[in-house]
């Protein structure tokens, strides 16, 4: 699976970061780790901290908070492996940056870049669409647009996993280990 797309989905703390991490591992490819996290907060730079101590030191490391497809059409390569975590931070970016059109650009332009990447492509968002309907126009409005991205994602990857208490569900594609 060194020419693929895998969508990992889940919710906070599922576990969806951590087999990310190892199917990129189990790749055997030389990995880029792209970030989509800006740090607003104390708490987020610790979370951020975490996840930067946990990951192996060799791994090419970038951040990218609203260029998304524009750095995946620079790293992907043929036996290689991106990681991205996560889509939903992406969004969200998206989403508050005072200028309207970034997000309409950004958005259809990852869409549009997603099915020619070569190599390996592991995708992280957090599924947030199993609870109520938030009162908040914004909050309403990131909710549909995060299900309709999971959608159009999904729709480009041979795998789609949803984790769940830490245990992987394989919705599309081979089981992962």
């Amino acid at each position: 699976m060194n020419d693929s797309k895998t969508l990992i989905l889940g919710g906070v703390r599922s576990g969806k970061s951590r087999l990310a991490e190892r199917l990129a591992t189990q790749s055997h490819l030389p990995i880029t780790y792209i970030a989509t996290a800006t740090i607003e907060d104390a708490e987020m730079q610790a979370r951020i901290a975490l996840h930067r101590a946990n990951r192996p030191t060799h791994w090419q490391m970038l951040e990218e908070p609203l260029h998304l497809a524009a750095v995946l059409s620079q790293q992907a390569m043929e036996d290689h492996c991106l990681l991205v975590d996560c889509l939903t931070l992406w969004l969200t970016n998206l989403l508050i940056h005072p200028d309207t059109a970034v997000f309409e650009h950004e958005y259809a332009a990852l869409l549009s870049v997603l099915p020619g990447l070569p190599g390996r492509i592991i995708l992280v968002s957090n599924e947030t669409n199993m609870g109520v309907i938030p009162m908040g126009e914004l909050s309403r409005r990131y909710c549909d647009e995060a299900g309709k991205l999971h959608q159009l994602v999904a729709r480009q990857c041979e795998q789609v996993i949803l984790m769940v208490a830490g245990l992987p569900h394989t919705l599309k594609g081979d089981p992962c280990d």
